[in-house]
């Protein structure tokens, strides 16, 4: 048993292993001051809330109250470690600052009311868009942390009861480029390989995926790996100098907003040395004469010009990928987030179709996750697609959703594409939306372009609903205001980024008056009184165990059936990955073992989109062009940003995160051990940028894009040149704005720009042109950067980032 401190080392101590034996369990553990394991009431099963990694942990009660956590040394995700942020997040549940009761705006002020007040103000508004203006007024903007059966509650409400199409998540922000890529390249949304590919793969690749901090247990296995015999190469793509970069054999730091020339280089020397399983693209693809056609243009001295990174590396990088015996891949926000964001995920899958590696133990494909639920937006149609993967534009899928429903089929809105958040901030603006229900989640500092979407949100004919634990930027803009339980306080299941699914047990209960979010759903379902066509509630379920086999039911038969899990089945033991069902009672390790895909033209979730202007594929063109259901292996052509350096703006803005910070900081903000470790925004400076803007460690200073300001200390880091970072958690609900900037601004998203991936409508966060500017020398105040992460310093000698508290890491002896 060793005591680390987990502020100073996120990843805590190694269990080194070779490939091919099990990861050794150890239990990560952390109690409140003064609460020893045998003061602890009891333990009670859930996962984690703070990313998508779905670790499995066991919340500590004593006398009512959430007093720690502890890893679930039994699971098949973590073998009991637990993330940084999961580790001290608890303590945001028992923050003062809860919201506690209903709040509604009285003369511009919000004042508290109760749950029948409230509710009315909202049914009331609801039924006056509708018989006023239809349901196109109304709009749902929610997010990757609520539980599926909220999801699915929140879709049948939105798109069977009230009939809008104008519903999305937040994971629009995050994954919506994963789901655009994965049915790109198979037809369906689900990731084809598992975290134990880890275990096995002989070469790792990381595109654009700062697993260090945004998966961090993930990164433990990959460490662990790294660590013991015959360890992986790693190949990391990312302009800045992570931690996975320094682990890396190979590092590529492209210029921004050039990852598809990069691919495109990479696939052609795996093509032009012949290191494609020739056998496996005739036998299971389609699309491949496109690809080689296309890559022919991308020779590695050509990338060389257009991505800045030298020819020699990119073929080093090649050989490692192309020569791979056991290849696992990951893909996140570097890619997701970036300029031609699905046409670059997309070549990440080609490399694995062309290579035959899919299906197969270390032969992993894993487009990432942001948010500990993301999968289950996108499977329960809270991204606005239709639930359980079916085919918006496929009549007949329709139509079975409407039987399960028991509605008519033309009560379904499928008559376009699901309306993307974006989109819904044009539509507030133009007026033609007139009601938002925000649950979950912080576009007032999430969104792009924050000066922007404070006036969107503050319109007075726009009313907006918002849903959350704490008064939030958004929450102080709404008309309605309904406090909400949290993690740990209601009872669901959710769904990680490998399609493990976990249950999450009640603990405790909430707060005053705070509601779980199936219970608010629910009776808002029954207030507003909306039926089946048998006059029948539509909203058939009352609790969560009764809104999970609703759900089960409408998996029946696609891709993400569920109808194997029950909540006894995930009680006690481990995650279940689906499928799960009569065939796969003990659920499915990975997808595509077979060859075989859900890429049928009568069952594919998409038939594609263009990947230059995100125009659909019509269903003809799909089923000419895939008409036996092949994995489709789809070229891109790169093209230039829309927006580049220029005088006024000679360098690029990109924005992320740290390991200590989840989202706009809602909850790790209000834990202290993770604000301080990274208690304000700072900016990264490359040494070669530093010495030619005559900046150094501390250094107070503006940088600006064409969208505003924002004001940060300087951490030099090891940044490629040309390439600022912005951490884009802090917004101001704890600076005397509240809502808004007191002065100058801080918010990393008062520089982004209003733009999106044609294919899966992700906003583009780091490819923006900006400038920096010296405002004040430093005092010798450093930089508020950890030195623990990416963004530690390379040049300056600075006190190390540490932690008051040490947490209990157990590895179990029968393990070893």
């Amino acid at each position: 048993m060793a005591h680390v401190d987990r502020i100073a080392d996120p990843w805590g101590t190694r269990t080194p292993y070779a490939p091919g034996t099990p990861w050794p369990q150890r239990v990560d553990m952390h109690l409140a001051e003064g609460v020893a394991p045998q003061d602890v009431d009891r333990w009670v099963q859930t996962a984690s809330i703070l990313h998508s990694n779905g670790d499995a942990l066991d919340i500590a009660v004593k006398d009512g109250r959430v007093v720690g956590v502890r890893g679930r040394a039994v699971d098949r995700v973590n073998r009991g470690r637990v993330d940084v942020k999961d580790l001290f997040g608890w303590q945001a549940n028992g923050s003062r600052d809860r919201l506690t009761r209903p709040l509604v705006r009285v003369d511009g002020e919000l004042v508290e009311t109760d749950w029948d007040t409230a509710m009315e103000r909202v049914v009331s508004r609801t039924k006056e868009l509708l018989a006023e203006q239809g349901a196109s007024a109304v709009g749902f903007y929610t997010t990757g942390q609520l539980f599926a059966e909220e999801y699915y509650t929140l879709g049948v409400i939105a798109h069977g009861g009230l009939g809008t199409n104008h519903v999305d998540g937040n994971t629009r922000l995050c994954t919506a480029t994963a789901a655009a890529a994965l049915k790109e390249s198979f037809a369906c949304d689900g990731q084809p390989g598992s975290f134990a590919d880890i275990d096995h793969a002989d070469v790792i690749a990381l595109f654009g995926n700062n697993m260090a901090e945004t998966q961090s247990v993930t990164w433990m296995r990959v460490l662990d790996r790294l660590a013991g015999d015959d360890p992986p190469a790693v190949v990391c793509v990312d302009p800045r100098l992570t931690p996975v970069a320094r682990a890396a054999t190979v590092h590529l730091a492209p210029r921004l907003g050039t990852n598809v020339a990069l691919m495109n280089g990479l696939l052609h020397e795996v093509l032009a040395n012949g290191w494609v399983d020739r056998e496996y693209v005739d036998a299971h693809t389609v699309g491949f004469e496109e690809l080689e056609k296309a890559v022919r243009e991308y020779p590695p001295d050509v990338v060389e010009r257009i991505c800045d990174v030298p020819a020699a590396r990119i073929r080093e990088a090649a050989r490692l990928l192309g020569t791979a015996e056991r290849l696992t891949s990951t893909v996140l926000q570097g890619f997701y987030q970036s300029h031609q964001a699905t046409a670059a995920a997309v070549q990440v899958n080609n490399l694995h179709l062309v290579r035959g590696m899919l299906g197969r133990p270390g032969c992993g494909l894993l487009q990432m996750n942001g948010q500990p639920s993301a999968q289950n937006t996108r499977e329960c149609g809270a991204d606005g697609d239709l639930p359980a993967f079916r085919n918006w534009s496929n009549d007949a899928h329709v139509q079975d959703l409407a039987r399960v429903w028991n509605v008519d089929p033309m009560d379904i809105p499928h008559y376009s594409p699901p309306t993307h958040v974006m989109q819904m901030v044009r539509y507030v603006e133009e007026g033609s939306i007139r009601m938002m229900w925000v649950t979950g989640t912080n576009p007032a500092v999430s969104l792009p372009e924050l000066a922007r979407i404070r006036s969107v949100l503050s319109q007075e004919r726009l009313f907006l609903v918002v849903q959350d634990l704490f008064l939030t930027e958004t929450a102080q803009l709404a008309d309605v205001v309904l406090p909400a339980a949290t993690w740990g306080e209601k009872t669901g299941t959710f769904t990680n980024a490998d399609r493990t699914v976990h249950l999450s047990e009640k603990a405790v209960d909430p707060p005053g008056e705070a509601r779980a979010d199936l219970d608010i759903l629910v009776d808002f379902a029954h207030r507003m009184d909306l039926r089946d066509k048998d006059g029948q509630p539509l909203v058939k379920w009352h609790d969560p165990e009764s809104a999970f086999e609703a759900w089960k039911e409408c998996t029946r038969g696609r891709p993400c059936d569920y109808t194997g899990l029950t909540y006894a089945k995930l009680r006690g033991g481990s995650g279940i990955p689906w499928p799960c069902d009569d065939e796969h009672p003990d659920g499915t390790e990975r997808l595509y073992a077979d060859g075989r895909f859900f890429a049928h033209p009568d069952v594919c979730e998409s038939y594609g989109r263009d990947l230059v202007t995100g125009a659909p594929v019509e269903p003809t063109e799909y089923k000419a062009m895939n008409p036996q259901g092949r994995a489709v292996i789809k070229a891109a052509r790169y093209l230039p940003p829309h927006e580049v350096p220029s005088e006024d703006f000679p360098l690029q803005l990109a924005t992320g995160r740290t390991v200590y910070h989840f989202h706009t900081r809602t909850k790790t903000g209000r834990a202290p051990e993770l604000a301080s470790a990274a208690p304000d925004v700072w900016v990264e400076v490359s040494e070669h940028d530093a010495d030619a803007f005559g900046l150094a460690e501390g250094d107070l200073t503006e940088v600006s894009t064409p969208r505003g300001s924002v004001r940060a200390r300087v951490r030099v880091s090891g940044i490629r040149a040309g390439v600022l970072f912005l951490p884009f958690h802090y917004g101001y609900w704890d600076t005397p704005g509240g809502h808004e900037p007191d002065g100058q601004g801080r918010a990393a998203n008062e520089l982004t720009i209003t733009e999106w991936d044609p294919a899966s409508k992700q906003p583009i966060f780091k490819t923006a042109a900006a400038a920096i500017r010296l405002v004040e020398r430093a005092d010798g105040t450093a930089s508020p950067a950890p030195t623990t992460t990416a963004s530690s310093p390379v040049r300056a000698s600075l006190p190390p980032t540490r932690g008051p508290r040490t947490v209990v890491e157990h590895v179990l002896e029968e393990a070893r």
